[in-house]
């Protein structure tokens, strides 16, 4: 008698199939939905450095992401800008004076200075709160809500790597609106805001803004930048660019030094002095080869500039070559000479007689 053969109906390998389809369904739906969520939000360490899913906040403490903080400096030092136009335009300064520079000069103040120093002083503090900061201006208001969203723009993400470096070793030195004197008369185009990075003593990032023409610069040493240096300078005869307050005092000693052909240029605002070394796209921007201050100068106007041209290849020294130190003290007492792309060694030698009219200032 031959076997009886095995007959399935069509309705039981139906059944039987969509009992295996649920089974692999179940094993697999959690990778296949994690694949998903990767390639529609990209990788989570990607996502930390910035992203909308990220919320605002404080970041850990213990270390500092240098990227991570030029990104909210440059923030900064626009937020800040935005508060310096916005005063200016209104016309309503709200000017007063706040003391007397060493040379007996008057020291001004106003609501640009004191609004943009509280949007980027706290936005600083309330993202790297273990941070030490120094600004210009006291902070007397109460703590602005204002947070890094944790974005960073594109040109930093392709430029500069994550480095990260104790946060006890970072100082941050904000200057709200430099060139305020010029600020009070309207002259726009040498007003900055400034944020500056120190690491252990040596400055490593630097932004310096323009509000008015809506230009930022930035570096950072042993990184990357946004801005360059010019093609070529003088040496023989340079473009000497001063403090428009002794413009004449430099004059004497330059033309002593580099003959009657160099040109002085009086200017307001360290960081618009440092700009003007630089390749700026900025037809109100003026050209200088060599820039020299012969007083006393706080470091939060300088560290910014000292920053950019350090990561360029430039220098900013004391008078006598000395570098100088962003810990401790908040002032330079022995002058300045930046330059960039020039013999900066053979410029200290030949102006001894500034180094000797910065001491007679001090």
């Amino acid at each position: 008698m031959a076997p009886m053969g095995i007959r399935l109906s069509p309705l039981g390998v139906a059944v039987f199939c969509l009992l295996g389809l649920g089974v692999l369904y179940h094993l697999y739906s959690g990778f296949l939905a994690g694949r998903l969520a990767l390639f529609v939000l990209g990788d989570p360490a990607e996502r930390a450095g910035g992203g909308p899913d990220v919320p605002p906040g404080p970041l850990p403490e213990g270390t500092v992401d240098l990227r991570e903080l030029l990104a909210v400096s440059v923030l900064a030092a626009v937020k800040g800008g935005e508060e310096v136009k916005r005063v200016r335009e209104s016309n309503v300064l709200n000017e007063k004076a706040k003391g007397k520079t060493r040379e007996g000069a008057e020291e001004k103040m106003t609501s640009g200075d004191v609004l943009s120093n509280r949007k980027m002083f706290y936005l600083l503090k309330n993202t790297f709160p273990s941070v030490q900061i120094n600004t210009e201006e006291h902070v007397d208001a109460p703590d602005e809500i204002i947070f890094w969203d944790r974005s960073i723009p594109e040109d930093i993400k392709e430029k500069i790597q994550s480095k990260k470096v104790p946060a006890e070793s970072v100082t941050v030195w904000i200057d709200p609106l430099d060139a305020t004197h010029e600020y009070t008369e309207d002259l726009r185009q040498y007003v900055t805001t400034m944020v500056c990075v120190a690491v252990n003593g040596e400055p490593v990032i630097g932004v310096i803004h323009k509000p008015f023409s809506a230009y930022t610069a930035w570096a950072m040493v042993d990184g990357g930048s946004n801005i360059k240096a010019r093609s070529s300078y003088s040496e023989r005869t340079p473009r000497i660019i001063v403090s428009r307050s002794h413009a004449g005092k430099v004059e004497q000693v330059a033309r002593q030094t580099f003959g009657n052909k160099t040109v002085i240029i009086p200017a307001g605002g360290a960081g618009y002095k440092v700009l003007a070394l630089l390749d700026v796209p900025d037809k109100k921007q003026e050209k200088a080869d060599v820039y020299i201050h012969v007083t006393y100068i706080k470091k939060w106007d300088i560290c910014a500039g000292n920053a950019v041209l350090k990561a360029l290849g430039g220098h900013m020294t004391t008078l006598t070559g000395e570098e100088i130190s962003y810990t401790g003290s908040d002032g330079n007492e022995g002058g300045l000479l930046a330059s960039i792309n020039v013999d900066h060694q053979a410029l200290v030698d030949k102006l001894p007689d500034l180094e000797k009219a910065s001491h007679k200032q001090t």
